[in-house]
């Protein structure tokens, strides 16, 4: 089994690949302060909850974008399996090819999620990742990537509302539903947040399929909010919540073969 981990700056997420097969996934709360010991013994735990064993792996890779995890998620792994992870960056090859200023720059998840698209979907595509930030990576017609928007993510708007301003609550963002407009400070605000992050992304694809010249064959949508925002785009994206996993699992049997 291929254990696979993305280090994000939220959250933790946890497969298990009995070949390419995704046979376990998990989240845990990303926080600097556990060592590898906490993390090897929370992981175990929760792999026993659903009767997955860790002596059953054979193999191990990790993408992070929080780099003083990187280290302690590669120890806990080594406790866990006894196995040294591979680690997505420089020294691994993508097979992406990665057309930006510099391309030491792109951030792991962003890459294990464009190397699925490209073996999977019809170019060019765009993916949305609607994670602690919300991001639209570019792929065009030859499986390149093209660059990337970056903007606020939904939990930090949300959230930055509710904390500089007394009055306004925390809202729930799975709205079947959502008005137009609200008619009191709940609805006001699942209209502006919901509809007004979809209506961003929409407009955003719109823009990026004009620079690229050319129609958008794939629009994918990814993130632990994408489920919730992404229903309500215009455009409607294939959701793949488990993209950067299988991106993951991608790069590493691709660095087995070679």
């Amino acid at each position: 089994m291929l254990f696979a981990i993305d280090i994000g700056n939220t959250n933790l997420t946890i497969g298990l690949y009995d070949a390419q097969k995704l046979i376990f996934l998990a989240r845990l709360a990303t926080d600097t302060r556990r060592t590898a010991e906490q993390y090897a013994l929370e992981l175990n735990q929760i792999a026993a909850l659903d009767k997955k064993s860790m002596s059953s792996v054979t193999g191990a890779i990790i993408s992070s974008v929080v780099p003083e995890l990187t280290g302690v998620l590669k120890r806990a792994v080594f406790l866990l399996t006894g196995i040294v992870p591979s680690v997505l960056g420089p020294g691994l090859k993508s097979g992406l090819n990665i057309k930006i200023d510099n391309p030491a720059q792109l951030g792991a998840d962003l890459v294990a999620g464009a190397v699925a698209a490209v073996n999977r979907y019809a170019l060019p595509c765009l993916i949305m990742d609607l994670g602690t930030a919300t991001k639209i990576s570019v792929l065009d017609e030859q499986g390149n990537y093209r660059g990337c928007t970056i903007s606020a993510g939904v939990s930090l708007s949300l959230n930055a509302l509710a904390d500089s301003a007394a009055q306004l609550p925390t809202v729930n963002l799975d709205v079947e539903n959502c008005p137009a407009y609200g008619t009191n400070t709940v609805t006001s605000m699942q209209a502006g947040i919901i509809l007004g992050t979809a209506s961003m992304l929409d407009g955003l694809c719109d823009r990026i399929e004009e620079s690229l010249g050319t129609p958008v064959k794939t629009v994918v949508a990814t993130g632990g909010l994408a489920g919730e925002i992404t229903k309500h785009c215009k455009r409607k994206p294939v959701y793949e919540p488990n993209l950067v996993l299988d991106g993951l699992r991608i790069v590493y049997e691709k660095n087995q073969r070679q």
